[in-house]
């Protein structure tokens, strides 16, 4: 049976997710808010200008109707949580979630609270009061703001063993009159980060979990700025013994709170211990894209036991699955600070497997012609399976060279990391279930 699905957020960032439930044969309608972000998916899939004018759409399929919330921008946890006690299906996050996800300390809190390392962590609210802090207590820190309007370019690892650096960004940021939000220190803890993932069914999570490493920077070698993602490696094998170690112990506070979505906790690993960075409280994109092709049944099915509870399980196909993720200008930035243009031709070549194609910022043009659109440039991403690491890196570049779109970029390491020994330490910390014989 099919079902009816809302999609709600700025821009547009679960297209893949929903060109999937429109090849399942589901009907989904798409509310993309920001106005520079009008063609991302025109032409693909049907958009509204009102999400809220569709609610009674959504009302008459019944059990049938779920609304997919892709952000947490300020409000829309409580918003989601609200149209939950109205008897709607929402999937995507909560007020508890948004509140994980945007108040860092509060983050750190809750996991000291589990059992988790703590008193590594400060919050500022004043600039002065930081640049004192790291005057007295020299050393390396990490620069992160709270809430949801700040992008990862905001945040700052620092280099310095004294904790220079990051007072000199305090500084210029001071001085170019930013924002006087909030923000944390976080003492730099050197090993492999990591993320574990589960989705979550407002009573439990779906087991298995995932794990995941994701490549942040915008140059291959880690370099230069921070991104959302520019790739990531995921597996759901081996993952139950890292799960249980970590997510896992948020169930029954999730459950409290009546969250249904996607959440993923990222860490750091090494020899002292496991150190929880930072919760993601939402679907994570292009995390869902790169999941897909290990998750056996399609979204419509993987969505429709989340809404309708009960399920313990989810099937999952084995091995590991690399995603790439393909810009185009003006990524890093956006079109409201950098000018470029959009509509530029993305031709696909025909041997590409679609299963490993997902479409981020792209539309049809009036002649028909899938052109970038949006106002990231975060065009789209590839991905590959393998057994191993290698293989999954192999097929996602091959699929990659065969994606021809003016002025792309993507990094050329995705996985070089793990495949050289990250992976084999995160086995010899015991963090991995037994290998199969």
């Amino acid at each position: 049976m099919n079902l009816r699905f809302l999609g709600v957020g700025e821009t547009g960032d679960l297209g893949d997710l929903y060109l999937s439930l429109l090849r399942e044969g589901h009907d989904v309608r798409v509310a993309v808010s920001e106005p520079a972000a009008q063609g991302t998916l025109a032409g693909l899939c049907p958009t509204v200008e009102d999400w809220r004018s569709e609610l009674e759409w959504v009302r008459q399929a019944g059990a049938d109707g779920v609304i997919l919330f892709e952000a947490v921008s300020e409000g829309l946890g409580a918003l989601q949580d609200q149209l939950r006690r109205q008897g709607f299906n929402v999937i995507g996050g909560s007020a508890y979630g948004d509140r994980l996800e945007n108040d860092r300390l509060y983050g750190q809190q809750v996991l000291a609270e589990l059992g988790f390392p703590q008193g590594h962590v400060w919050r500022f609210k004043q600039a002065d009061a930081a640049e004192a802090f790291i005057a007295g207590r020299p050393g390396r820190y990490v620069l992160k703001y709270d809430g949801a309007k700040h992008s990862s370019g905001d945040n700052y690892v620092g280099q310095d063993a004294d904790g220079r650096d990051v007072a000199a960004m305090l500084r210029s940021r001071r001085a170019q009159g930013a924002p006087a939000d909030t923000f944390i220190l976080m003492e730099f803890i050197d090993g492999v980060e990591m993320g574990v993932g589960a989705y979550f069914d407002g009573a439990r999570f779906l087991r298995p979990a995932c794990l995941d490493w994701e490549h942040k920077r915008f140059f291959a070698g880690d370099l230069g700025e921070l991104t959302g993602e520019m790739g990531t490696v995921v597996t759901y094998e081996r993952t139950q013994r890292f799960f249980e170690l970590t997510l896992a112990r948020m169930e029954s506070r999730l459950r409290e709170h009546g969250h249904v979505g996607y959440v993923n906790l990222n860490t750091i690993v090494n020899e002292d211990g496991i150190w929880p960075i930072e919760f993601t409280s939402r679907f994570g994109y292009p995390g869902f894209a790169i999941l897909a092709p290990l998750q056996d049944p399609g979204w419509g099915d993987l969505l429709r036991t989340m809404v309708e509870g009960g399920a313990s399980s989810l099937p999952v196909r084995p091995g590991f699955c690399v995603g790439v993720v393909l810009t185009t200008p003006p990524f890093p930035y956006t079109r409201k600070q950098v000018m470029e243009p959009v509509g530029l031709p993305v031709l696909i070549e025909p041997q590409v497997d679609p299963r490993h194609i997902h479409f981020g910022e792209v539309g049809l043009d009036a002649s028909g012609q899938l052109v970038t659109s949006g106002i990231y440039g975060w065009t789209l991403v590839v991905t590959g399976e393998g057994m191993t690491i290698a293989a999954a890196q192999a097929e996602a570049y091959g699929h990659a060279r065969r994606v021809l779109i003016p002025n792309a970029r993507y990094r050329l390491d995705i996985g070089d990391r793990l495949i050289a020994g990250d992976y084999a330490r995160v086995e010899r910390l015991g963090l991995l279930d037994s290998a199969q014989a």
